[in-house]
């Protein structure tokens, strides 16, 4: 049954001109909260992380390729993933457009995961994307940054993520046939190993000659670097979801 409220030109106009309002505010709050990340204190990092890259094996300062800011998508693609999460795969089908614009606004960008580098560039060239890409096979850096767990943590409880403790047994519990297991038979895993890794983002400085942390975020904090999202939000029916419905966009059947 169709519960749509429909109306005059003139009654979506009083409307429109309320919402108006309400979406200026949030843009002013949107721009209040992006200054008060930039304003976040600047942590040094001192652990020299190692990366995997077609260039060779680099450092955290060598990703900033000469610039003085660095964007850091850490991308769910476990050593045990056959293909990327499909959730990450559906974010980052928006990056290899974006570089060019940040290189040449002094920001560098990669994706960081833990898979081997084959892999990656592989599954890279199976997306037809364009963005840098680096792995860091040995977990540390994602153990550090709150994206990679053991099966261990996992299973004897609450780990932490998102800045909360985070508990993930019943989807564990839940298995093949739940919301996460779904997910994860994209990938060819189990619950369990698909888990292992997290999604987020962490910026970095670089300035004389020293590398700062200087902002992360995870879940929900993506939602704006999901590209279809915003789109869905400003169609009829928002983002009407039930389920799974994402897949890796060649995956799709075509209409």
């Amino acid at each position: 049954m169709n519960t749509r409220k429909t109306g005059t030109r003139e009654e979506w106009l009083a409307a429109r001109l309320e919402l108006l309002g309400a979406e200026k505010a949030l843009t002013r709050h949107s721009d209040a909260l992006a200054r008060q990340r930039q304003a976040l204190p600047w942590v040094r990092v001192d652990k020299a992380y190692r990366f995997e890259t077609g260039q060779g094996s680099v450092s955290l300062a060598d990703l900033f390729r000469g610039r003085s800011q660095l964007l850091v998508y850490h991308f769910m693609f476990g050593p045990d993933y056959a293909a990327g999460c499909p959730s990450c795969s559906a974010i980052a089908d928006g990056f290899s457009g974006s570089v060019v614009h940040l290189e040449n606004h002094d920001v560098a960008f990669t994706a960081v995961s833990r898979a081997p580098l084959a892999k990656l560039q592989a599954f890279q060239q199976r997306m037809g994307w364009t963005f840098p890409w680096a792995s860091a096979p040995d977990g540390e850096f994602g153990f550090d940054f709150n994206v990679a767990f053991s099966e261990e943590q996992l299973r004897k409880g609450p780990v932490d993520y998102n800045y909360q403790s985070m508990d993930v047994r019943p989807a564990l519990k839940a298995g093949a046939d739940g919301f996460v297991g779904q997910i994860a038979a994209m990938t060819q895993t189990g619950v369990a190993t698909y888990l292992r890794e997290m999604p987020g983002m962490s910026a970095f400085a670089l300035e004389d000659g020293i590398v700062y942390h200087t902002y992360s975020t995870y879940a929900r904090g993506l939602d704006a670097l999901w590209g279809m999202y915003p789109w869905l939000d400003r169609a009829p029916r928002g983002r009407d979801e039930n389920g799974v419905w994402w897949r890796h966009h060649d995956k799709y059947d075509q209409r």
